[in-house]
């Protein structure tokens, strides 16, 4: 496969995971059970602190060496404003945490449906950067192994982005009484993982120097995800244990696609 193919195929992927998880609204008649919601909670959790560690937050290192002794500098930025920027849109965009209903954001009318999807949808945004910057990278760098590497990042992203669809679509399909609009406002959530891979590629891509930076920011917007939301609810489930093994089973997944076949 050519590399713009990888890359056309990746962008996909991300969107698809989540399209393909609001569709079990299709064939479930029930919510996720407690248990299995646990632990994809502590799943994806998993998986995007591994993707953040060995697809971005080390490549940002090694990307910056040429900062000698201050080569951590750009990482170490990046990382802190990643997370300062999901900090304004977590304060910013009016949704709803599902595991403990508490609004967030600035006061809005809003549907509950609405907000369930906004909630998503920021979660959504530094997947779809991550994806970006680290093709972008690769498409700079010009190797065929480093789209292989961003590939299963995408992959790896797909994987956990199937849960997180279903956790949107299956509660929504009671609040709006159809399967359809639950399944769209699921797969919607998903958009803006494209959109903003394509962004994340040509930052990275045609302007070089920013490339250990956007790294480092796309990881800590995916970090500030897992530390806000993604652990504190599966801990706040009926069974904590399994969020907590969905941890360690999501970051070793990821750690092999990375480590074994990126």
């Amino acid at each position: 496969m050519s590399t713009t193919g990888m890359t056309v195929l990746g962008f996909v992927l991300v969107f698809i995971g989540t399209a393909a998880g609001a569709a079990l609204v299709f064939f479930f008649k029930k919510d996720i059970s407690p248990k299995f919601n646990t632990l994809f909670l502590g799943f994806a959790a998993g998986i995007m602190i591994a993707a953040s560690v060995w697809s971005l937050i080390i490549p940002s290192l090694e990307g910056a060496e040429s900062y000698g002794e201050l080569a951590w500098l750009p990482a170490a930025i990046g990382i802190v404003v990643g997370g300062i920027f999901l900090t304004v849109l977590d304060k910013v965009v009016p949704h709803i945490h599902t595991g403990t209903n508490e609004v967030e954001g600035v006061p809005s009318k809003a549907a509950m449906s609405t907000k369930m999807f906004l909630a998503v949808t920021i979660h959504n945004i530094p997947e779809g950067l991550a994806a970006g910057v680290v093709f972008g990278a690769a498409a700079a760098t010009g190797g065929e192994e480093a789209f292989y590497g961003a590939l299963i990042l995408s992959i790896g992203m797909a994987v956990q982005n199937f849960p997180e669809g279903a956790a949107v679509a299956l509660p929504l399909r009671a609040a709006t009484g159809s399967r359809f609009k639950a399944f769209l406002y699921g797969a919607g959530s998903g958009i803006v993982e494209p959109i903003f891979a394509v962004i994340g590629y040509f930052l990275t891509s045609y302007v070089e120097i920013l490339q250990p930076w956007l790294l480092a920011f796309a990881a800590g917007a995916m970090l500030f995800v897992v530390a806000e939301d993604l652990i504190p609810e599966a801990k706040l489930q009926e069974h904590p244990h399994l969020g907590t093994w969905g941890v360690v089973s999501g970051f070793v997944l990821m750690m092999i696609l990375d480590v074994a076949l990126g």
